[in-house]
């Protein structure tokens, strides 16, 4: 199984799938649908039935039942790579039988144990990192690897009872918009799991409360010569309003079920600035009174200012997924037992982030994350380890076998 994994995982990353939130087509680049093609001939040759590719990047298939009267469950994992860092020419390192030392990615760049301390539970395993350039794609083509290596193994192993399987690859995860087209009812799953998730035994069924702000400045510019008392300069009313923002509440200062405020872009000239931050919580009382404490800082500081104003526009993004996964318990327990099963401990914790799963559990499919085997995702310090792909693959496998057992159906 590991062969499989690694030979496709490593043909899957030269795909350069990023998606981008500045285009509005669907998918938002064209090179997830020519990996999605890819894909689906993949699918077809190996035997799955029902594979369909829709006109929006959106990639289905069925293993058939070999059981019957079992809940149909499904996989889920997404085409696209991060905006965040380049995934063109991606050059992966295979690192054997590793050795606890700093790997050298590029000419000065180092993966090392002193700056990722998860690297020391991985010598004597094999590694598959960047070359320093570029990020990876290990988010999430390692899922994808691992979701049709598992289910692959099924259909060539009907001696394994399940019930029906799908799978769904999905574009533009990345840039918030995975779900906006996935047709829960066609799906047809009681419930799914992302393979969306990072070190061996993650399990999450949390996820922030998530909204983005994008905060406007209008100026108003001229001759620089003759700007006494008419020009306004938007950047200065927009880097002065960030100045007022709380200097520890950012991501760099928090962890667990911390929330926080996170700028991720600022652009203007004299005439006009925005500034675009995303606003995180966990606890969704605290996510609504973080909304109201900048809106109403906006208006406070409008009120400060003698020429000028700003203005603000607030947008949802998705919420905790938690609401619509524990009224399912056994969604969750399956997962831990086909762990346990396996030897892996599970480790269940928040998401600081978002999966499609997270949109989904409120489309009425519910939708917990497991593990990729992955870790550094969006950056040229990268990397997954081949043992663990090969732990989600057979989690899959059980997870499928457990759900057709009679425990499970009574």
């Amino acid at each position: 199984m590991k062969q499989y994994l690694r030979e496709r995982f490593l043909k899957y990353v030269s795909f350069n799938t990023q998606s981008d939130s500045q285009h509005h087509s669907v998918p938002s680049t064209h090179n997830q649908f020519v990996f999605a093609q890819y894909l689906r001939q993949e699918l077809v040759s190996l035997g799955f039935d029902e594979v369909q590719l829709s006109d929006k990047g959106y990639l289905t298939a069925t293993v058939p039942a070999t059981v019957d009267n079992v809940p149909c469950i499904g996989f889920i994992a997404h085409l696209d790579t991060a905006p965040d860092y380049s995934g063109d020419d991606v050059s992966p390192q295979v690192i054997e039988n590793y050795n606890g030392k700093a790997i050298a990615l590029g000419l000065e760049e180092t993966l090392s144990p002193d700056q990722f301390d998860s690297l020391n539970q991985y010598v004597g395993q094999t590694l598959i990192t960047t070359d320093g350039t570029t990020l990876l794609g290990a988010d999430d083509k390692a899922g994808i690897a691992e979701i049709i290596t598992a289910l692959h193994h099924l259909i060539t192993h009907p001696e394994i009872p399940h019930g029906k399987v799908r799978l769904c690859f999905t574009p533009d995860e990345e840039i918030g918009r995975g779900a906006d087209h996935f047709d829960v009812n066609s799906f047809g799953a009681s419930w799914a799991y992302t393979v969306d998730g990072g070190q061996v035994g993650e399990l999450e069924y949390e996820n922030f409360n998530a909204a983005t702000a994008v905060i406007t400045a209008t100026g108003n510019n001229c001759h620089p010569g003759s700007a006494f008392g008419v020009m306004i300069n938007a950047q200065t009313m927009a880097a002065r309003f960030h100045a007022k923002m709380p200097l520890k509440d950012t991501p760099e200062f928090s962890a667990d079920y911390d929330g926080f405020f996170h700028l991720i872009g600022m652009e203007g000239v004299t005439e006009k600035a925005t500034l675009t931050y995303i606003i995180r919580d966990f606890d969704l009382t605290l996510f609504e009174q973080r909304k109201r404490w900048l809106v109403d800082l906006v208006e406070k500081y409008n009120t400060e200012l003698k020429i000028g104003q700003l203005a603000i526009e607030v947008e949802d993004s998705y919420l905790n997924m938690k609401q619509q996964i524990l009224p399912h318990p056994h969604i969750i327990d399956i997962a831990k037992q086909a762990m346990l099963n396996l030897e892996i401990t599970p480790i269940v914790k928040p998401i600081r982030g978002g999966t499609d799963g997270a949109r989904l559990s409120y489309m009425g499919l519910p939708c917990p994350n497991i593990f990729t085997g992955g870790h550094n995702f969006h950056g040229k310090h990268e990397y997954v380890c081949l043992e663990s792909m090969e732990k989600a693959a057979q989690t899959i496998i059980e997870i499928a076998r457990l759900t057709a057992s009679e425990q499970v159906r009574a």
